[in-house]
């Protein structure tokens, strides 16, 4: 593996260290949610750089499934926080 893919997933794991520690620290359900999309973002990228440094591709499918799973729960959070604020508002 390349030297630079090497330094890219410590720094990546350096995030991962920072993000879930504002996950554990979040004062509010909003900070938390967004820790945990950060998360996704970086585990995706984590991926990625360990696809091009050694080639193997399956991966990219546990990536692919990772986003949409994060975009999904993402959403899910928005409607959950609309819901909350307005239940008269929000239509089914």
């Amino acid at each position: 593996m390349p030297l630079v893919s090497i330094i890219t997933l410590c720094v990546l794991t350096a995030a991962m260290a920072l993000v879930v520690g504002r996950l554990v620290r979040g004062p509010t359900l909003a900070d938390r949610v967004v820790a945990l999309d950060v998360l996704a973002a970086v585990a995706i990228g984590f991926i990625a750089t360990y696809v091009v440094g050694t080639g193997a591709t399956a991966l990219l499918d546990a990536a692919l499934v990772l986003a949409l799973v994060a975009f999904v729960a993402t959403v899910a959070f928005a409607r959950f926080v609309e819901y909350r604020a307005a239940p008269e508002e929000v239509t089914p």
